[in-house]
């Protein structure tokens, strides 16, 4: 996430990972077990980054939502949504912020496995 304060947790909890499974030597192989343990996926993107894309796009449509809708939608807090998750998925490219509110972009229904709502509001057929 760009965060060194995210990086060094991260560490830490891999590191404890392979403590206990891999006589405390961390390769790739074990780098990824343990990442897969925590459920953040080869993009970075952990549950709550997912879940907050399912929501945009499957309870408001894709967007625009706004943040405090947002918030209340996925249980989270507003600042910390705008501040902790949101940097990470417009920079990574799956969530755009437009005046009106937050936006799931192509590569969010491509992450999820679902098919991009056009215009007219209905998915459109592959």
């Amino acid at each position: 996430r760009g965060t060194p304060r995210i990086a060094n947790n991260l560490l830490r909890r891999v590191r404890d990972f392979a403590q206990v499974k891999a006589e405390g030597k961390i390769d790739s192989v074990i780098a990824d077990k343990a990442l897969a343990m925590l459920e953040i996926d080869e993009d970075g993107l952990d549950e709550m980054d997912k879940r907050i894309l399912e929501v945009i796009i499957i309870k408001f449509g894709g967007g625009p939502v706004g943040l405090s809708s947002l918030a209340v939608a996925v249980g989270e807090e507003p600042d910390t949504l705008e501040e902790v998750y949101e940097p990470y998925l417009i920079l990574q490219g799956y969530l755009n912020r437009t005046p009106q509110g937050r936006i799931a972009t192509e590569a969010s229904y491509k992450k999820l496995g679902l098919n991009p709502i056009s215009r007219s509001g209905q998915q459109e057929l592959l």
